[in-house]
């Protein structure tokens, strides 16, 4: 894979949480790859959300930690993935850890995964 190519992703996995973060949780239910639409309704996805992300606040930073391509991933069908690491600073909670994972799906690389600690 191409460091374009990575980028690109890294990118897209940016514009997605740009969608989360201005509360336009159905639309990021939408983008998603459809392993993460068959694994969470969009009803729970902006349910889960809902509960999250209002008590964050603003982003004020998010900084690519880390971008590593794998074919494997535990709990997931083999396939294309890249896992993402954003450090993040929130208006309410200084230090986060976000990770989205972005997978081949078709010809389209999508969401499958996003984790906040």
């Amino acid at each position: 894979m191409s460091k374009e190519q990575k980028e690109e992703i890294v990118n897209d996995a940016k514009a997605w949480l740009v969608l989360i973060y201005d509360n336009d949780y159905s639309q990021s239910w939408d983008n998603a790859a459809s392993l993460f639409q068959k694994a969470i309704s969009k009803e729970e996805w902006t349910e889960q959300l809902s509960d999250i992300v209002p008590p964050l606040g603003q982003v004020i930073s998010r900084d690519v930690i880390s971008s590593d391509y794998h074919t494997t991933l535990p709990g997931a069908p083999d396939g294309e993935y890249v896992v993402i690491q954003f450090k993040t600073a929130f208006e309410n909670k200084n230090e986060s850890i976000e990770t989205v994972t972005q997978m081949k799906d078709g010809d389209q690389w999508k969401v499958s995964g996003y984790f906040i600690k």
